[in-house]
């Protein structure tokens, strides 16, 4: 569910409903189970925070949602209540994140992919890091949420899916073995992104950011939801893309998309005029430490700017431009391959 797709007062009428027809009518009536990990709070009443989310989409957008179209995992209604205002308790720990994973799945590897203990040093350690990132709020968050005992059992869930382990897996989930995968496929890189998390994590680099992208399906592999987000504020750093813009100006040339020649003023005259975004080209795993310079950004157009963020690998804006040519080159070959045949048939036909 996107941001903005439920509202307070939709929220509120999806309430006076369940009370209406309490617990039992209003869920059999929507098709959803009893929750069993969050709860919405409201005048000392307990509420099933998944179904209040799904109903509450009637009265904002004209159908309420089946409950597997509230995808996300547990948390991701109650994260839309929260947001709302709404006060939400959790019975258990939210499900781990992406970036979350990869520390562990980090510390797993320099371990040999063996099992911790909730008392290792590491894991603990491990522990009082992930209770500083930001990306769970605190209504979210219980007397257990990541600790020593719930980070060994990650490091469990993990090593007990990989290749040459021998017993019976745990009861993990698909995002563990993407992301170990990951760490199997590119060791370096990922180990990488998971020092950069760590000391974003340390220097405070992600308390200001906000903690989900535009879209729930809007951030890619492998630099997790926290390094996506720091990189795109750094794009959207308005003085940067001013300085960018001045550059490319007095250099006489055009406010172009780097990737597919798009000109905002051309199309949309004055109101596009001085109009471009701006793209930070090396992802922050690459690029290392440093200040952001003029040479690290490139200046394209929104459709090409969502294209590259779509997933890994992100090409930049000169790669995206090679895909595109050589796309247009083959449908102008397929074009003339059709063509040719209706010619010769046209030159075989009687004339009148």
């Amino acid at each position: 569910m996107r941001n903005g797709a439920i509202s307070r007062d939709g929220v509120f009428k999806a309430l006076t409903e369940y009370d209406e027809l309490g617990q039992e009518g209003f869920l059999s009536k929507y098709g959803y189970k009893p929750s069993t990990g969050y709860f919405l709070l409201h005048e000392e009443r307990t509420y099933d925070s998944k179904a209040i989310a799904g109903v509450a989409h009637k009265f904002d957008q004209g159908r309420a949602l089946r409950p597997d179209e509230l995808i996300g995992g547990r948390s991701h209604a109650a994260r839309s209540l929260a947001r709302l205002g709404f006060t939400i308790r959790s019975s258990r720990s939210p499900d781990w994140t992406r970036d979350e994973i990869i520390l562990a799945c980090d510390l797993a590897m320099v371990n040999g992919w063996k099992r911790l203990e909730f008392d290792d040093l590491r894991v603990i350690e491990l522990s009082a890091l992930l209770q500083t990132m930001p990306i769970h709020p605190e209504e979210l968050r219980n007397e257990l949420f990541r600790n020593p005992n719930g980070v060994a059992r990650k490091t469990v869930d993990i090593t007990s899916r990989h290749p040459d382990y021998t017993g019976k897996p745990t009861n993990g989930n698909a995002l563990d073995v993407e992301v170990m995968k990951d760490f199997l496929a590119r060791p370096a890189e990922m180990s990488e992104v998971a020092r950069r998390i760590r000391q974003g994590l340390v220097a405070g680099e992600f308390q200001d950011l906000p903690t989900e992208p535009e879209e729930e399906d809007d951030y890619s592999a492998p630099e997790g939801r926290l390094l996506l987000l720091l990189h795109r504020s750094r794009e959207r750093n308005k003085a940067l893309r001013k300085r960018k813009i001045d550059a490319v100006l007095r250099q006489g040339r055009q406010l172009a998309c780097e990737a597919c020649g798009f000109d905002f003023e051309h199309v949309y005259g004055d109101r596009g005029r001085g109009y471009i975004e701006c793209h930070h080209v090396v992802p922050l795993h690459q690029a290392g430490e440093g200040r952001t310079k003029l040479s690290d950004l490139a200046l394209i157009c929104a459709n090409c700017h969502r294209m590259i963020h779509r997933h890994a690998p992100w090409p930049t804006p000169r790669e995206l431009r090679a895909s595109m040519e050589q796309k247009h080159a083959a449908d102008r070959r397929a074009a003339e391959a059709l063509a040719r045949p209706r010619r010769a048939a046209d030159d075989r036909m009687p004339k009148g």
